[in-house]
Order: structure tokens, then sequence, then C-alpha cells
């Protein structure tokens, strides 16, 4: 995601810089001081060496005055070993300083046993002795507390860039969703906030929505001039012909307007779609029932199958019962039996309608969902033919839900199987 991103563009220089500076100061700068620090201990060790040839207790005093302790005779000591922590790295620097610049033989080194505590063993002129220094007099003492503060600078600094680049990415956000919810039909108030790129993309999404809306406007008003257009002179055929004696050619006649009428009807409700129908929380299983209803009214041998999930849906429900009965219909026109199952689930709403019919072939189910497509295998001419709207009336309502209408075939009933998906 966008954040993501964002966060790893923030992320990835701040720890950069951090193993960087960590890699550069601590093992050149500190271990450089600790150096030079033990370095100047090992000078005080041998100064207080070169008296120890004299009396013992003055040897003690001149260690004392030095700020270290001394302890004779720690003879099992005189053994060259070294204790310190695997991650003490200014341990190491200590430890080959002192065998390097103390003049006498240097047994043991202890880092560890007593805390913050360096304990060696020297020979000497008067026996084995034992130093006991503060440890940090020979190394730095804050490089713990350099790498605490660079961590905690570098969170704080993280956290007010990622605060502030979220602010930035806010707007980006409400945009995707406007037009998100726009492509499902909803129109959510949106207004351009944030960079000037931002807005200006925000500006060119109001004006494209600002036409689509007025262009479905437009076409909607008049689609009804059209319809009143056409409406009239047809009743007024209608009328004339109802007057004139009953022959073949009459009867013909009025068949041919009522098929007209027929293709205007589902024409403009093609055309309209569900410009005029606004978006409300129904329950889909209800809408079904009422699909259903419907069709048994009419004569229709048809059922409602599985219902699986439940809750509400933000949808257009004028134009998916519109899309519901075309599916029906066709189930029944073109087969003795339809059921119409639902699924629910979190992001999506499914509808399925399965006949007994005859089906449409897998090469020629795209060509079934364009605009007047009228295939005419396994048709019923006493059913009744269509004027090829009623497929691409649904797809067109799926469109406009953000979901998507598919063709297959059905397992239980042998014929077609239609998948109405609707985004939540």
């Amino acid at each position: 995601s966008l954040y993501g991103r964002a966060a790893l563009i923030l992320i990835l220089p701040i720890v950069a810089i951090q193993v960087v500076v960590t890699t550069a100061f601590l093992q050149r700068h500190f271990d450089g001081v600790t150096r030079q620090m033990t370095e100047s201990v090992a000078t005080e060790i041998n100064f207080v060496l070169a008296s120890a040839a004299g009396s013992l207790d003055a040897t003690k005093a001149r260690a004392a005055s030095l700020d270290m302790d001394l302890i004779a005779g720690a003879t099992e000591n005189l053994a060259v070993t070294e204790d310190r922590n695997f991650l003490d790295r200014s341990g190491k620097a200590v430890i080959s300083t002192l065998r390097d610049k103390v003049a006498a033989p240097v047994g043991r080194i202890d880092l560890v046993s007593i805390r913050k505590v360096v304990r060696l063993t020297v020979a000497s002129a008067a026996g084995p002795l034992e130093f006991q220094i503060d440890r940090r007099r020979v190394s730095a003492s804050n490089p713990h507390q350099l790498l605490v503060l660079m961590i905690a600078t570098g969170l704080v600094f993280f956290l007010v860039a990622y605060a502030f680049l979220r602010n930035q990415l806010r707007p980006i956000t409400r945009l995707a969703e406007a037009a998100s919810a726009f492509g499902r039909g909803r129109n959510l108030p949106y207004r351009p906030r944030g960079a000037q790129e931002v807005r200006a993309a925000g500006n060119a999404f109001l004006d494209m929505r600002a036409r689509i809306e007025r262009q479905i406007e437009q076409r909607t008003l008049m689609l009804s001039g059209v319809s009143h257009d056409l409406r009239t002179p047809l009743t007024r055929m209608r009328l004339e012909l109802s007057m004139l004696p009953e022959s073949d050619e009459v009867a013909h006649l009025t068949g041919d307007v009522a098929e007209m009428e027929r293709l205007v009807e589902e024409f403009l409700a093609f055309a309209r779609g569900d410009a005029l129908d606004g978006v409300e929380e129904v329950d889909p299983k209800a809408l079904a029932d009422q699909v259903i209803a419907s069709s048994v009214r009419l004569g229709g041998q048809a059922s409602l199958g599985p219902v699986t999930g439940s809750g509400l849906a933000k949808i257009r429900p004028q134009a998916v019962q519109r899309a519901l009965n075309n599916l029906v219909g066709n189930a029944l026109r073109h087969g003795s039996r339809a059921v119409l199952s639902v699924a629910i689930t979190d992001r999506l709403l499914r509808y399925t309608v399965e006949d007994d019919g005859p089906g449409i072939p897998a090469d020629r189910r795209d060509e079934a969902l364009r605009p007047f497509a009228r295939l005419s295998e396994g048709r019923d001419p006493n059913k009744g033919g269509g004027v090829g709207l009623g497929l691409a009336i649904a797809a067109d309502i799926a469109t406009s839900h953000g979901g998507t209408l598919r063709l297959g075939e059905s397992k239980t009933l042998g014929g077609l199987k239609v998948e109405l998906d609707l985004a939540r």
C-alpha cells in the first residue's frame, strides 16, 4: 500500500544512518578513546611496578594515590587468561592494550567477576601483584547511552515524519474512496485537499463525476421524451386497429404494435439503467422473495434456493430487482424451472439464477451479454422471444454496482447458470 511504501522510505534511511554512525563512531572513535585511556592506566601501573622492590606498604600507598587497589601474593592468577563478555567490544581493546603497554608480564585479566572493575595480575620484583582498577578509567562509559539516544531520537523523528506523511496521504485515500464509491453507484461527498497535485487530481475527478451525472440526467430526460413521443403514436395505432373489423391482417398488425411497444419498453429500461434509483439498505433475501413471488403470480415455476449469510446491503433495490426479474424471466422463457439463490459475504452480494433449459454454449456467452443479441438456439417460439436486452440490462446494473455478471452451466438443473455479483 501507499502507507507501507512511505513507511519503508522513512525507515530504511533512518536504519541505514543508525548502522553507519554506529559502525563508524563506535568502532573507530570509542576504540581509539579506550586505547588512549588504557595506555594512561598502563603508564601508571608501570610507575607503581618501578617502586615494587621497596616497601610493599609504600607501593600500595602509591597505587592508592593513583586510584588503584593493590593486592599482593596473587600467585594463582599468573596464568595468561582473559575473562570478558562476548559483547564487550571495548573490553577486547582494554585487554590487548594492557598486555602491550604494561612493562612486566601480565597474567590474568578479568573484566567479569567484579562489576565495573578491571582485575589484572602482574609479575613484579616483590612478587605477583593484582591491580583492581575502575573500569571507567580504561574505557568510555557512554557507548550504550549513545545507542539509546540514537534509537530514541530516530524513533521520535520517524513518528513525526509518519504523522506528517499520513496527513499528506489522507486526501489520496479519500479520493480513492470517493472514486470507488462512484463506481458502485454511490455519491460520497468529497472536497479536494492536500498537495497541489492531489488537489488537481481531486478537481479532475469532481469534473468527471459532474460530467457523467449530467450526461445521465440528460439521457434520462431525452429518453423520457422519446418514450412519450413513441408511445403516443403506438397507442393511437392500437386504438385504430381495435376499431377495425377482425381479420388476419389486423391481428398481425396488432401483434407488430405489441412487439414495438415491448421493444420500446426494454430499450428504455436498458438505456435508463438505474439512473433514477437511489441507494438504500435492503435485505437481499427479501428482495429475492419479491422476485420469486412476482414470477409465481405470472404462472412461472420459480423457487428460492439456498440462502447463505445474513445482513443488509447498500444497493439500488429497483435496479437489482429489475435485473433479477430479467434473469428469472429468461430462465422461465427458455426452461420450465428457475431457482434463485442468495449468498451474502462481507464484501460481496451474489444472486445465482439456474434453469433447466438448453443453456448457452461457452463460446457464445460473451455474445449473449451484448445488447440486442438474440440467440436462436434452444428458444421456444411458443413462449415468446425477447429482444436481446435482458442479460445486457442485468450486466449493466451489475457494473454500476461495482460487480460483474457471469454465465456458466448449472450442475444441479443442467441449464444456464447466471451469477450476479454486487459489491456491498
